[in-house]
């Protein structure tokens, strides 16, 4: 007997973000910048942005998402950066060398700060993707510098880019990440873990019905593969402004058995099995595609959107950037410390616990539509080779960075205005090769009021609107559970305004040293 999981209530109450409503297209008014448009007249951080951004596209293609590391990379090019820029301003500090490489007024030039930009980025970058060395020098050598200028002298504005890159990493070394693949117990590779993680479960022995538990992927060469928990040490990484990365972990989640889990799960089933074009272009597009950058990325962009909005110089981008990046870093830490404690499942498994060996409305797969489908056979909508992220679900990442990076949006502009559109196709990282009669297909049927077209103009009024359609889309997609992503907004919210006077600090040059901002890598 088909159990009917599809209630109005259900699909109402996703359909409602926050307090915003839904974002789609014929709600808003005209926007103010097309997200990712080309910029007019970008500054030397935005460039260098864009080649950490492709570098990091770079990094997916060649070792799959890995959101954690993205999010740590970013944050040590773009704090490297800054290092840099603030010795050539009146009274930025660094995070590093504080103002102890503070270049007098008279050098505290545009080309000075430029060239100090460069070199810091350009070394920063060599240091987290080695592999593509030759690239990113060929990027050095692009914007007219010598990639072959290597020295630390503090009276030269590219001994200041090198000295500032070479305090960052040097640091950032040994912070618990386990960059080097040199921390003890690990496997001897870089990012490796080195805490002993196993899951409580196996597909074939179930422990505990709230753990978490590998899923199996296509590895699109006709065979499969079964990812562990990503970074699961991640939880001992040193964050850049908070103390621990437990400093505001949040709240137990449902227990499994509770009314409240088997609410959400149901809640996740009917609206996956509900799509409308505009949601799928949403998942998708909060999803970033198969070269994605992770939340870390995908939140850059949009501080891209708002430079070229405001026609922000040099001095502001760098301080943006530099905010956004490391809130976003720190808030990866705090997620995964609670995905770590709290280890637990995600609607994949759940579906086919609580409806072993009955049928749901689910999706069919790619060009199949939504109909009748045993609970074994429900999957979120992803492609077959990245079906739902392998790491636990409790807290949400998308949610938790999104929190984070749109409050410090909010707090640097001191408005929550965006004004921002995005030009979607849906269906096009999922199922792009199908016509929208087989997309939309009901039990085989095309839809009764067929949509014309498959583009989608998605409309982003709001920063903290934006943040609630990348956690809800986590839920649409069948990622998550709701709780996930409520939990994963408050706790993004919290890291963001506990940490942005310490970026104003940093700013204003009365920030502390850094020996006493930040905590230790967990033991």
């Amino acid at each position: 007997m088909v159990n009917k999981i599809v209630t109005a209530p259900l699909i109402l109450m996703a359909l409602v973000v926050g307090g915003s409503g839904p974002l789609l297209a014929q709600q808003t008014s005209a926007p103010a910048v097309v997200h990712r448009a080309a910029p007019d007249k970008p500054t030397i951080v935005y460039k260098w942005l864009d080649v950490l951004l492709e570098a990091s596209g770079r990094d997916v293609d060649r070792y799959e998402p890995r959101p954690t590391i993205l999010s740590r990379t970013m944050a040590i090019v773009l704090t490297s950066m800054y290092d840099a820029w603030a010795a050539y301003d009146d009274k930025a500090t660094g995070t590093r060398l504080g103002s102890t490489i503070r270049r007098p007024a008279e050098e505290r030039t545009q080309k000075n700060k430029e060239t100090a930009i460069s070199y810091a980025a350009f070394r920063s970058l060599l240091d987290v993707y080695p592999e593509d060395a030759a690239w990113i020098r060929d990027q050095m050598r692009g914007f007219g510098y010598n990639a072959d200028e290597n020295s630390l002298s503090k009276t030269t504005a590219a001994g200041i880019g090198n000295t500032a890159a070479a305090a960052v990493v040097d640091f950032r070394h040994h912070d618990g990440a386990n960059q080097l693949g040199d921390a003890p117990g690990g496997q001897g590779t870089p990012y490796s873990d080195y805490t002993s993680y196993r899951p409580k479960n196996t597909p074939q022995h179930i422990v505990d019905p709230l753990a978490w538990l590998p899923i199996e992927f296509s590895d699109g060469k006709g065979g499969h593969v079964s990812p562990g928990f990503l970074t699961p040490h991640w939880y001992r990484v040193k964050p850049f402004a908070l103390t621990t990365g437990d400093q505001f972990r949040p709240p137990a989640p449902p227990a499994y058995g509770s009314d409240q889990l088997k609410r959400e799960v149901d809640e996740a089933l009917a609206v996956n099995a509900g799509l409308t074009l505009e949601q799928k272009a949403i998942v998708e597009f909060m999803r970033d595609g198969p070269r994605s950058t992770g939340q870390s990325g995908h939140w850059l962009q949009f501080a891209q959107d708002v430079s070229r909005r405001d026609h922000l110089g040099l001095d502001q981008d760098m301080k943006l950037f530099f905010a956004v990046a490391n809130v976003v870093f720190d808030a990866f830490v705090s997620c995964w410390e609670a995905k770590r404690f709290y280890d637990t499942s995600r609607p994949y498994w759940w579906v086919r616990l609580y409806y072993k060996g009955k049928t749901v409305r689910g999706w069919r797969g790619p060009g199949q539509g939504v109909g009748e489908i045993a609970a074994e056979d429900w999957r979120p909508y992803s492609p077959a080779t990245f079906i739902t992220p392998p790491f636990p679900g409790y807290v949400s990442g998308h949610a938790a960075a999104s929190g984070a990076a749109s409050k410090i949006l909010e707090l640097f502009t001191k408005s929550d205005s965006f004004g921002a559109i995005a030009n979607r196709i849906a269906g096009a990282l999922t199922e792009n090769e199908f016509e929208i009669a087989r997309i939309q297909g009901q039990d085989g049927q095309p839809p009764r009021h067929l949509p014309q077209t498959r583009d989608v103009l998605l409309h982003l009024r709001t920063f903290s609107a934006t943040a609630e359609m990348a956690a809800t889309s986590r839920l649409w997609g069948g990622y998550h559970i709701r709780t996930d992503n409520a939990e994963g907004l408050t706790l993004g919210r919290k890291i963001a305004e506990y940490s942005w006077p310490i970026y104003v600090s940093y700013f204003n040059g009365v920030a502390p040293s850094s020996g006493d901002l930040g905590g230790t890598p967990k033991q």
